[in-house]
């Protein structure tokens, strides 16, 4: 099929390929948008990163209509660096796909191979963990934490720094000692506010929203997920109290923080008898 038809094919069946020859197009040299020439991985990664989260949000929305343009965009975004990389003589979305496929064959003996399927979740997540830990040391990864992308969200790549800790014995045993530890911080960064320079009460900062990041792991707590949940209330609430200045004619600028930390409370209340 020639590329203009393809392009245009509404055909189903053809909609992957669809996706990639638009990509082709947009990317060719003489006849292609000067935007999607320019680009880079570097330029396209954080649009990528993005994606995701818009994805994300989506999700916790239950929007499935807006669910599937998202991941559209994200799916945009992996034939995006896999052109720029057939470009440039690397690879292309072919081998993308078969790496990906390879990947989840091996990793799922228990569907794909000879292993029984009679374990448990957790077990297969260990198991899961063996064998990305084989997967590294292939790659020359032998340390307990190589393999953490340092572009993860900072908050998500503590969480994962500190079960890989884990996993060699480098833990608190108890909760109670990541509560303690937190006491410890908090005081450290009061008295890094006091005494010492900004870049040293950034590190006490830091500090302090990464022994957060373990309370959060020990109490089987997503951190990512329960700071969007609490992101959100935040907005709600504010919103609500705009809502109730504005019904009075004001502005949060007309107003001072006295009162509206009283409609912040009114708000709470009133989500208490009908919560959002």
């Amino acid at each position: 099929m020639a590329e203009d038809t393809l392009i245009h094919s509404t055909d189903p069946k053809q909609q992957m390929d669809r996706l990639l020859a638009i990509m082709r197009a947009l990317r060719d040299p003489e006849t292609g948008c000067p935007w999607d020439i320019e680009q880079t991985f570097q330029t396209i990664a954080p649009y990528t990163i993005e994606e995701a989260y818009e994805v994300a949000d989506a999700i916790e929305r239950a929007d499935m209509d807006d669910l599937r343009g998202e991941l559209g965009d994200l799916l945009f975004q992996s034939v995006f660096h896999a052109q720029m990389a057939d470009d440039a003589g690397h690879f292309n979305f072919n081998d993308v796909a078969r790496t990906m496929s390879d990947k989840m064959v091996a990793r799922h003996p228990h569907v794909f191979g000879d292993e029984s399927r009679d374990k448990s979740a957790d077990q297969q997540t260990a198991d899961w963990e063996v064998i990305k830990a084989a997967e590294r040391a292939g790659k020359d990864q032998g340390r307990t934490l190589d393999g953490v992308a340092i572009g993860l969200p900072a908050l998500l790549r503590a969480e994962k720094l500190q079960k890989r800790a884990a996993r060699v014995g480098f833990d608190w045993p108890d909760v109670k000692f990541v509560i303690d530890k937190i006491a410890e911080e908090a005081a450290e960064v009061v008295e890094a506010r006091d005494t010492l320079s900004h870049e040293e009460v950034t590190e006490e900062v830091g500090d302090l929203l990464f022994v957060m990041a373990n309370l959060a792991r020990h109490l089987k707590v997503d951190p990512e997920v329960a700071l969007r949940a609490a992101n959100a209330k935040f907005q709600r609430r504010f919103e609500g109290v705009e809502d109730l200045l504005a019904a009075q004619g004001k502005t949060p600028a007309d107003s001072n923080l006295d009162e509206m930390d009283a409609l912040w409370d009114a708000v709470k209340v009133a989500e208490k008898v009908s919560p959002a």
